[in-house]
């Protein structure tokens, strides 16, 4: 007897935070305008907003819950067997061990260009990782008018904030020492977030 996993618990272990909260990365080293920022965030809230009602709330939750439902349902029958969560667990995996292949590759290409930096990110955590408290966090510091969604006004003018915060000289362009800069100065911030979180 197969086992089985309704779509309504595979929904509702499903959150808002994710990877996909987190803003494109800009190219390692380049520098960011306000227009650039602006432009990614139009981009990841677009990418967001799974069923394009131009909010980002629950039913994108389930509507990206139910596409990967579809992705592991390899027969389409409603109904995860025991043996479509192995292979979908099999690809996880030899997804993850080839991120870290190409991680480790790029870390000696950088060791050979001038010291290897590998690790300087957060002791090996992936990039784009997130506490478990930002997709809370997210929620409310965009959702400025408090009705439990996110416009993609109120998404860009939270993008926009965070960028202003990192422009030091307020000149409209985010510098890598900028960034590196704000980065420094809010480690602080994520841990009293951590140490809160774990509580």
């Amino acid at each position: 007897m197969k086992k089985t996993l309704t779509l309504a618990l595979a929904a509702a272990s499903m959150t808002l935070g994710g990877a996909a909260v987190a803003q494109d990365r800009p190219q390692r080293g380049a520098d960011v305008t306000r227009a650039d920022a602006e432009t990614r965030a139009a981009a990841a809230f677009a990418r967001m907003d799974a069923n394009g009602d131009g909010l980002l709330n629950a039913a994108d939750r389930d509507a990206r819950a139910q596409e990967r439902f579809a992705r592991v349902d390899a027969d389409g029958n409603g109904q995860l067997s025991f043996e479509e969560m192995q292979a979908a667990r099999e690809g996880r995996r030899e997804a993850m061990q080839e991120r870290r292949a190409n991680r480790a590759e790029a870390g000696e290409r950088r060791g050979r260009r001038g010291g290897d930096r590998m690790g300087r990110r957060g002791g090996g955590r992936m990039q784009g990782q997130r506490g478990p408290g930002f997709a809370a966090l997210m929620r409310q510091n965009a959702d400025t008018d408090g009705d439990g969604a996110i416009s993609q006004a109120e998404f860009t003018a939270n993008a926009l904030v965070r960028f202003d915060r990192a422009d030091a000289d307020h000149d409209g362009t985010v510098t890598m020492q900028e960034r590196r800069a704000h980065r420094e100065a809010m480690r602080p911030v994520r841990e009293a977030r951590r140490r809160q979180n774990a509580e």
